[in-house]
């Protein structure tokens, strides 16, 4: 299948060359000419525009930094550039109300298109391991799933336009708030002598033990690889996981859903994000000890 990949950044990248390794032949663009040339070394054409990429393709992939480009990229480079009938995915992370508004505005033009916001991080965007959440029609997800499927592990219908996006942000807003509780867990277990790796073979099989602790441990030298064992590294950056709970915090806003937790951790990570932005999240045991 003929496939355009707009926003080859830390995780774009990685998943546009696992469509090449699955035999699709993928149109890349992106505005950073280094991330062009790691695109070519990994088997894509490169172009010097969206438009470009886009032209003959039967799917168009974008992972890009928030709302305001996926709109503007939408409207200005894909549709009407694109051809009709082409089935459009978004795995950006943005608000719902704009994934509705492209959706209903690709329709319009003839489009087929899905939000489909991934978790996972880097490390699995590289492994072809991300889960893919999807909003969409049932036509938008049949026309998405094998595409996701080839640079995920899990491709999982979540409902029409839009629901992707809402069950990104109410995981995410789990995530940040379980992070924390991790991190002060453990951050306590050091204050009252106990030693990290006792402790985490014990919460580990215990109540405690949560994706954060067992698969991401804050605690360097503990449980599986983690950012944390390359001083917090590379992973999901603070920023990113700022931008995700603000958008969850306006979602919850305007639906009227009582999110104390997640506003308290919002307040937390934009505290520390002010000097430590690109640090991954779970970096923010260091604000606890």
């Amino acid at each position: 299948m003929k496939i355009a990949f707009i926003g080859l950044g830390n995780m774009g990248g990685g998943m546009a060359a696992n469509l090449v390794k699955a035999g699709h032949e993928v149109r890349a663009f992106d505005l950073a000419e280094p991330a062009l040339a790691a695109a070519r070394e990994n088997g894509c054409e490169t172009f010097g525009t969206a438009k470009e990429a886009v032209a003959g393709v039967e799917a168009a992939v974008s992972m890009l930094p928030n709302g305001a480009i996926v709109k503007a990229v939408y409207e200005n480079d894909v549709f009407g550039h694109a051809p009709e009938g082409a089935a459009l995915l978004d795995c950006s992370t943005i608000d719902v109300a704009t994934a509705r508004e492209l959706s209903e505005e690709a329709g319009a033009q003839g489009y087929v298109m899905a939000d489909a916001p991934v978790s996972g991080g880097i490390a699995a965007a590289n492994a072809g391991t991300l889960t893919f959440m999807v909003g969409g029609s049932d036509e938008a997800f049949s026309r998405a799933e094998p595409i996701l499927a080839a640079m995920g592990k899990a491709v999982i219908h979540a409902g029409d336009s839009g629901a992707g996006e809402a069950a990104k942000l109410c995981n995410n807003l789990i995530l940040a708030a379980t992070m924390i509780a991790t991190c002060e867990g453990f951050a306590l277990a050091e204050k009252l002598g106990l030693d990290p790796q006792v402790f985490y073979d014990i919460s580990s099989k215990a109540t405690g033990q949560s994706w954060s602790m067992t698969s991401y441990c804050p605690v360097p030298g503990v449980g599986p690889q983690s950012p944390s064992d390359n001083d917090y590294q590379g992973g999901f950056a603070t920023a990113l996981m700022l931008k995700d709970l603000k958008l969850a915090m306006e979602a919850a806003e305007t639906s009227g859903a009582p999110t104390p937790l997640g506003r308290h951790a919002k307040e937390l990570y934009e505290a520390f994000a002010a000097e430590n932005g690109g640090l991954d999240f779970s970096a923010i045991i260091k604000t606890l000890r």
